[in-house]
């Protein structure tokens, strides 16, 4: 206990080990924050320069920018209504409508203090439990994978502003631009109309950028006269009573994240989604409707995105396998510096395993204070004349789409999807849809066709398996109570039970 102790607090007493850590975690956020400097594309480039460094300086800076880096793409959503990461999205959603109403420092405040708690619950998993969960991982079978994905995509209820119809089209929509490209299997060609730029896919960050930054930058344009809205910072620091309020909700999409992160493939952009539902189904009276500006909103997908990144360390340490495209670049440095991460790693090398808990601990304590300043500074944006501020807009998600592959391409997709976001908002059609369906559809195409080999290609076979293995059935019964809870008996059954008169439930017939 005292060995695990000293490897623990080592970052904590050792002076370059804090200066990494806390300009690390620094970086993170402020990289997060601008749209299409994603934290991997950090991470990656700094593999390069830490080559010669000590194991712990290099692991040290690349906690820091993880942990703030998923942070950081709160801060432009809740701003500019532009996610600075694919899991800032459903953030975005009631962030920005606070931001409208001269609430921004009140919404960022909100979202640190909860992405901090998020943060110390994935890593308090993490440190007591790793074992376990990394195990309970691994009992996923492709299959389970595709059921997963198939119930990420009964969010599109949540996401699509009351018209069911409306979101299962734009959810179908993302499904098939992540379908653009290369067969992942046969190197077949889909979608790509014999165009060569096509056959490596159309960017996501491109599709985001375009759809969020670039098409809120159009409808802004019909409000150009219109005065820029005063924020209120009279309170940044959420009081007790609102933390007190939210804490389970917290608590609850924690544990959802740090579940969803340790799952390979799977990282924050789907558990702050999932999170987002969750929300939306369990809070019974919230004070203001969700995509209003409800605070319930912003609280499930910030505790899910910054748990998720506890949740991606337990499989790559205790198994060797990276639960995002984040921690896999890690893995590479790791090996880089003569680690091998797995159960050996857990046996050889124990403090390398308490070193990191004790760094992402720190760096979760360094992205509360250098989350809770500047907070004042960064909501004088939003007071900008829209004269200045759409440029400014248009200015950052050009830079930011172009700084992915350095490619004029995907600057041209991102001002199209621009186009067509716009158009979809002018018509009542959401935007959280499409970006849910791009995420998925990558992690519904492999895992059905590795289910499919895994059941020599019988589909019979497949949902077979479903009934025989309790973890598939348990997925495949949430799908169906998930659907059923969509339909018109289902209300009159809930109706019936609490006793309540038909007419006081009201249903959209789009829904069912």
């Amino acid at each position: 206990m005292p060995e695990t102790l000293q490897y623990f607090l080592m970052t904590w007493t050792q002076p370059q080990l804090l200066f990494l850590t806390a300009i690390g975690t620094f970086a993170g956020i402020y990289i997060g924050a601008i749209p299409g400097l994603s934290v991997t594309m950090a991470v990656s480039i700094l593999i390069s320069f830490t080559f010669s460094w000590e194991v712990n300086n290099a692991l040290a800076l690349m906690a820091g920018i993880y942990m703030g880096g998923v942070y950081g793409g709160s801060r432009t959503a809740i701003l500019l209504n532009i996610p600075g990461a694919p899991s800032a999205i459903a953030t975005a959603l009631d962030g920005y409508p606070l931001a409208k109403k001269g609430l921004a420092g009140e919404a960022i405040g909100l979202s640190t203090t909860i992405s901090t708690l998020g943060g110390f619950f994935g890593i308090l998993i993490l440190a007591i439990a790793a074992p376990f969960v990394s195990e309970f991982a691994l009992r996923f079978q492709p299959r389970d994978y595709l059921l997963l994905a198939v119930m990420g995509l009964l969010l599109v209820g949540s996401l699509s502003g009351g018209s069911m119809a409306k979101g299962v089209f734009a959810g179908a929509l993302g499904i098939l631009l992540g379908s653009v490209g290369l067969d992942p299997l046969t190197a077949e060609e889909r979608f790509t109309f014999g165009y060569t730029d096509l056959m490596t896919g159309i960017s996501a960050i491109a599709i985001m950028i375009g759809m969020f930054g670039v098409s809120e930058a159009l409808d802004q344009m019909h409000y150009l006269s219109m005065p820029a809205i005063k924020q209120r910072l009279t309170r940044i620091v959420p009081s007790w009573q609102d933390v007190k309020k939210h804490l389970p909700l917290g608590l609850r999409c924690s544990a959802l994240g740090t579940f969803i992160g340790a799952l390979p493939g799977t990282g924050g952009d789907i558990a702050a989604l999932m999170a987002y539902d969750h929300a939306k189904r369990s809070t019974k009276n919230p004070e203001v409707p969700f995509g209003e500006g409800a605070k319930e909103g912003i609280v499930a997908p910030e505790a899910a995105n910054n748990a998720a990144v506890g949740g991606a360390y337990i499989p790559m340490l205790t198994l060797g396998i990276p639960g995002d495209a984040v921690t896999a670049v890690i893995v590479g440095a790791m090996f880089v510096h003569g680690l091998n991460p797995g159960p050996l790693l857990m046996i050889e090398r124990p403090e390398i395993f308490w070193f990191t808990v004790g760094t992402l601990t720190l760096a979760t304590i360094f992205m509360f204070i250098f989350g809770m300043t500047g907070i004042k500074i960064f909501t004088k944006i939003v007071e900008w004349p829209k004269t200045v501020l759409l440029p400014v807009i248009l200015l950052l998600s050009i830079v930011g789409c172009y700084a992915i592959n350095n490619s004029v391409t995907d600057v041209w997709w991102m001002l199209g999807f621009g186009i067509i976001g716009y158009f979809m908002k002018t018509y009542g059609y959401q935007l959280g849809p499409v970006i849910l369906g791009l995420i998925l559809s990558r992690l519904i195409d492999d895992n059905w066709r590795r289910a499919i080999i895994s059941e020599q290609e019988s589909v019979v076979g497949l949902f077979t398996g479903i009934f025989m293995s309790p973890l598939s059935l348990f997925l495949f019964l949430t799908i169906v109570f998930l659907l059923f809870s969509q339909t018109k008996l289902w209300v009159k059954l809930k109706t019936r039970v609490l006793g309540r008169s038909a007419k006081d439930v009201t249903i959209d017939p789009t829904q069912v």
